[in-house]
């Protein structure tokens, strides 16, 4: 049997959204958890904006369109993700509104997210530019958009595969036990296994408290763990509820700690996000380097650190992140040139089962502690503090 049409299918998600938003009115269910539902008029302003984004793709406006609320979406993108404007940005609402300024904090702002749904915009925008985008209409625009199951920790969806999963026959029935499981499996990640890890995972406090590597490799290693939980788990409880909705959302983690390098580990981790930026940032500027004739290596180079520099920044515009991001980046480009020079040894030496299943085992574990070094950065949140943690790991 097939679903509800599109247009109830828009008018259920927007009524949805208005009512868990009246809800702030509401006692004793306001006061239930530590926030209260958002303002209905931030509700509405957010509704309204991304319908009047599909209305003008709708009306023939693609080009100015897409340009102008691209721009408008990576300068708000950037100016949350950046500390200093999103305090500075707080702080004038709190003159607007009378409050007091001294009080004013980046958190004043933060917009739960964004980051995914702004990746979800340029996407359509970007392919509705260049006519890779098929008829769209307004209700499946805005559902795709706004679909509440991947909306504040993704996967970030191609709106191509999401409105095919619309049209496809749906029964709840038939869904029941595979998202029952996958929701059981991501609860089961996220509040027993992250959250556990959290009580003594690496973090700000226990990074200056502890004085031996070995204890400093646990908390590190905890932290490792405690993150590809986290995410991981956000992703099966998005994709439980997906399925839950006729949606098969797209896989985001792939066993990513068990990848023989660091491009397979990439291949694997976050995959909807680093696929976004291959297609939005990565391919086209290689493109254009190689259209002007750069060296292989030099473009290699140049769009491979770039893209994880951007890669950090998407989490938060700050140097630790950046450094997080150039880190992933050399460490790509060596494992691309050192896979190159020794590309007739490997064939030779893969003959053997045997010295196949050794390379792949030594490859692991050396990718799993090049990322596990590498969530300092993720981890800490100035160079400084970084830089005296890693010393204490290899016992400067």
């Amino acid at each position: 049997a097939g679903g509800p049409s599109m247009g109830w299918s828009g008018a259920i998600l927007v009524g949805t959204v208005l009512g868990v938003a009246l809800l702030r009115y509401v006692e004793p269910v306001c006061c239930l958890t530590p926030t209260r539902p958002p303002q209905i008029l931030s509700v509405l302003m957010a509704v309204g904006g991304v319908a009047g984004i599909g209305w003008g793709l709708g009306r023939g406006k693609a080009a100015w369109v897409g340009q102008g609320v691209s721009v408008l979406l990576v300068g708000l993108l950037i100016g949350l993700k950046t500390p200093a404007l999103a305090q500075a940005a707080s702080a004038g609402l709190r003159v607007l509104s009378g409050q007091q300024v001294d009080l004013a904090t980046p958190f004043d702002v933060r917009w739960v997210g964004f980051s995914y749904l702004a990746f979800r915009l340029v996407h359509v925008l970007r392919d509705s530019v260049a006519g890779r985008l098929p008829a769209l209409p307004l209700d499946e625009f805005v559902l795709y958009a706004l679909f509440f199951p991947a909306y504040t920790a993704g996967p970030i969806d191609r709106v191509q595969r999401f409105v095919g999963d619309l049209h496809k026959p749906f029964r709840v029935a038939d869904s029941l036990l595979p998202a029952g499981t996958r929701l059981v499996i991501g609860i089961f990640k996220k509040f027993a296994l992250a959250d556990g890890l959290a009580l003594m995972a690496l973090n700000e406090v226990n990074a200056g408290q502890v004085l031996s590597p070995g204890w400093g490799w646990v908390l590190l290693y905890a932290y490792a763990l405690r993150i590809y939980f986290d995410f991981s788990g956000y992703t099966d409880i998005a994709v439980g509820l997906g399925m839950l909705a006729g949606v098969k959302l797209p896989e985001n983690f792939e066993a990513p700690y068990l990848k023989p390098n660091l491009t397979a580990f990439w291949n694997s981790w976050h995959m909807t996000l680093a696929q976004w930026f291959r297609a939005y940032y990565f391919n086209p500027l290689t493109r254009t380097l190689r259209g002007r004739k750069w060296p292989i290596p030099a473009v290699i180079f140049a769009t491979q650190v770039t893209t994880m520099i951007l890669i950090g920044l998407w989490h938060g515009v700050t140097w630790n992140f950046l450094i997080w991001g150039a880190w992933h980046g050399v460490g790509l480009f060596v494992h691309n040139r050192w896979s190159e020079a020794f590309r007739g040894r490997y064939a030779a030496w893969e003959v053997s089962p045997r010295v196949k299943a050794v390379l792949n085992g030594v490859g692991t574990l050396f990718t799993f502690h090049f990322v596990t070094l590498g969530w300092v950065w993720f981890a800490l949140g100035e160079p400084g503090r970084s830089w005296e943690f890693l010393a204490k790991l290899l016992a400067f």
